[in-house]
Parts: structure tokens; C-alpha cells; sequence
């Protein structure tokens, strides 16, 4: 018995040190630690209030902070990177950088509401952290850093051997030329029409998913969002809910809206949102139901601008925010995207 033990100790060692020190991602979990990096860099370089736009991928494909930042009159950084990566590393890594008259507009895309514990601490933030970001590691819940030190398989270990192996070679990826690139402020460009018209059979038979009303309230990420609302409030920071893209055709329930809002109601916090529901024809799309085309980001952030220009003025005359989502209605742009 007692040499079963001892194997079975050893045996957890080498797991917890090949995955800790040794085996790596570059290719997929480096780009996702490049941009989230990336984004902390600019972030910090900024002096005086700024706009932070935190979301999934539907932050950098349909919000573009070029756009947004000099309508609302501040410098503007657009930190979503990827629906997987969990709100609760987000927010560890961005609290610090935000400051009292900072605003963070949060368009998070449905699942990240809903979205179980054990989901969230699984995602690709657990690798990351496991390998190259051990100080937020140490800052997160037991059970948190338990879950990160067990989120690697074989097949993570079997494609860590390859990405090194094509890194090593000299590998170019091809990503940028077939997805578009991102910008000094975090938006993701090049994503056009003519890249788009290779996706539209994907995007027609697209059936995207949409969480219940009682999902989204009974979801990790609905808890973590409260948390973080609390946290600004406490902080100087206004923080403002707002609605994910999506395909008209599919539209998010008018109950699941309300259960939304209520996460924002519940803080004091304002919740804004088009006429439309931030919701486009199929068209409008890049590649999945959370990115908008090149032309309708920038059509979709004229609108969005507007809102959150609104809610500058109202931050800074120390009015109440109850009456913002009524007047974003009326100031919604009624054209579609890429009209203009």
C-alpha cells in the first residue's frame, strides 16, 4: 500500500510540474495570453478616466474603441478576448487598473451569464494561469487554483507537443490574413465583406444558442458580474450592461433581456441597449452570431457611442442613471448597419 502511495504521489508530481513548467500552448492559449496582455499594457498606459469595453469575442469583433473612444471623449480600450476565458480572471486583472471616473461598458455575450462554476474554472484562463500567470493564481478561491492545477488532459499535453513542435519550425500562422488583426486599441480590423462571403453558408445555418431567463440568473457568471458591479460602485467606476450582438432572426427573449437588466437593476448600476437589440440581419455577420462585420462594428459602434456619450454627461452632472436605457432607446440608430 504503502508503494501505491508513493507512486500515486509521484505520479501527481510529474502531472502538476509537466503541466506547470514544461508543456505549453503558443499557438492557441499564447495568442489568447498575448491579447489579454496586450490589452492590460494599454490599459495602464493611460492617464486620466478611460473607457474599458470587457465582453467575449463579441467585444473586439462588433465594438470597435477607434469608433467609440472620441465620441465618448475619452481614450477607450476594447479588453474582450474570448467568450471561454472566465469573467472572474477578467475582472482580477482589471480591477487594478481601473480608477474612480473610470467607465467599463460590459456587452457580454449570453453564455458568460450562465455559465456554471465548474465550466468557468475549467476554461483556458485555468491553463494560462497554471503556466505563466501564477500570481492571479494565488489570488483566486481554493477551489479555483485545485481546478487549474487539474485542467490539463492528454489531449492538451498531445497538442502542446505539436504547437511547440510547429512554433519551433518556424510556423507562420495563418490567422491574421484569414480572420483580419487587431489594433493598438484592441479592436479587431481587416474582418471584411470579401472575408465574410466565405462564411455566409456557415452563418445560414447558424442556430445559435440562447440561455433561459432562469440560466442566466442562476449562472456563476451572473454572480460574478454582481460582484464585480459592487466592486465598482465601491470604486469610483461606472460600470454599464449592455447587450451582445446577434442575429435578428434568433432573438435573445424579452424574458432573458429582463433577467439581464435585473443583474444591473439589482446593483444600481445602468443598462443600456439600441432599439433593435443590438440584433443585425445574417449579413451583418463575420463568422459566428457574436461577430459583426468590419462595415457593421463601425455602423454598430456609432450607435453604441451615442449611448455611452450619454452616459458620460449624466456621470459627470452626478445625475441619477434609472432614466439612461429609456433615452439609449430614442437615441438608437435606426439604420442598419452599413448604410452609411
Amino acid at each position: 500500500m504503502r508503494r501505491v502511495l508513493i507512486a500515486c504521489a509521484a505520479s501527481l508530481l510529474v502531472y502538476a510540474a509537466a503541466f506547470a513548467c514544461l508543456l505549453d500552448r503558443p499557438l492557441t492559449l499564447g495568442a489568447l495570453r498575448a491579447r489579454i496582455d496586450a490589452n492590460l499594457a494599454a490599459g495602464a498606459a493611460i492617464d486620466g478616466p478611460k473607457l474599458v469595453i470587457l465582453a467575449g469575442s463579441n467585444g473586439p469583433y462588433s465594438h470597435r474603441c477607434a469608433v467609440i473612444g472620441p465620441s465618448v471623449g475619452r481614450p477607450c480600450i476594447n479588453a474582450g478576448v474570448a467568450v471561454g476565458v472566465g469573467l472572474d480572471y477578467l475582472f482580477l486583472r482589471w480591477e487594478p487598473l481601473l480608477h474612480p471616473g473610470d467607465m467599463v461598458y460590459l456587452p457580454l455575450e449570453e453564455a458568460q451569464y450562465a455559465r456554471g462554476k465548474a465550466t468557468a474554472a475549467l476554461g483556458p484562463d485555468a491553463a494560462i494561469m497554471l503556466r505563466h500567470d501564477r500570481a492571479s493564481l494565488w489570488r483566486m478561491p481554493a477551489d479555483r487554483q485545485l481546478a487549474a492545477l487539474f485542467s490539463g488532459d492528454l489531449r492538451a499535453a498531445i497538442m502542446s507537443l505539436l504547437e511547440t513542435a510547429l512554433v519551433a519550425t518556424g510556423f507562420q500562422d495563418p490567422r491574421a490574413q484569414a480572420l483580419g488583426s487587431t489594433n493598438r486599441w484592441g479592436d479587431h480590423v481587416g474582418h471584411t465583406l470579401l472575408l465574410a462571403a466565405g462564411n455566409r453558408q456557415a452563418l445560414a445555418a447558424e442556430q445559435p444558442f440562447h440561455p433561459t431567463a432562469e440560466q442566466i440568473a442562476a449562472g456563476y457568471g451572473t454572480e460574478e458580474v454582481r460582484r464585480f458591479l459592487r466592486w465598482a460602485e465601491a470604486h469610483g467606476v461606472l460600470a454599464i450592461g449592455g447587450l451582445p450582438t446577434g442575429f435578428a432572426d434568433s432573438p435573445i427573449s424579452e424574458a432573458a433581456i429582463a433577467s439581464i437588466r435585473r443583474v444591473y437593476d439589482a446593483e444600481g448600476a445602468p443598462f443600456v441597449m439600441l432599439a433593435n437589440r443590438s440584433r443585425y440581419p445574417r449579413s451583418a455577420f463575420f463568422d459566428t452570431p457574436d461577430h459583426l462585420n468590419e462595415p457593421a462594428q463601425i455602423a454598430h459602434s456609432r450607435a453604441i457611442a451615442r449611448i455611452l456619450r450619454l452616459q458620460v454627461a449624466q456621470a459627470q452632472a452626478a445625475r441619477p442613471m434609472a432614466p439612461a436605457v429609456h433615452l439609449a432607446t430614442a437615441l438608437a440608430d435606426p439604420s442598419p448597419p452599413g448604410s452609411r
